[in-house]
């Protein structure tokens, strides 16, 4: 038997008021609302967690670079020290000054990687809003503010 109330479709009808909604409406609504805020949070943690990806990503890169400064470093201050007996000052020296600015540079790679990577913050924004539920659960949404 099909009463105004209980129509055949699950929709409820855009004319009926609010307090005319039987329970079963009211609690279909209420699962169709908590359906639509967890896929939206869903979708901002996904949205998160690939800006700090990106970010990590990036920091490690130059991390990696960093590395690659710190082999040339090792490589260039193993041949300034067998240059060092060679001809002149020059062999040596020059040797030298190039493993230092070697070093410079890895130093400053390293500071700019791990700057990078001190910036990525996780998912603050879902963790907030995911906290705000149980009192927007409870009608206490000003609790939120």
């Amino acid at each position: 038997m099909t009463t105004p109330y209980t129509s055949g479709s699950s929709s409820i009808e855009p004319e009926r008021r609010q307090d005319d909604l039987s329970l079963g409406d009211r609690l279909s609504n209420v699962t169709r609302d908590l359906s639509t805020l967890m896929r939206q949070e869903v979708a901002l943690a996904k949205a998160e967690v690939s800006e700090s990806a990106s970010r990590a990503g990036k920091g490690a890169g130059l991390l990696a670079g960093a590395a690659v400064a710190g082999f040339f470093t090792l490589m260039f201050l193993s041949i300034s020290l067998w240059r060092a007996l060679g001809n002149e000052i020059g062999y040596g020296w020059s040797a030298l000054i190039v493993a230092v600015i070697w070093a410079i540079i890895a130093a400053v790679l390293a500071a700019v990687g791990k700057k990078a990577l001190n910036q990525v913050r996780g998912v603050p924004e879902t963790t907030d809003s995911l906290g705000k539920i149980p009192n927007a659960l409870k009608g206490q949404e000003e609790k939120n503010l």
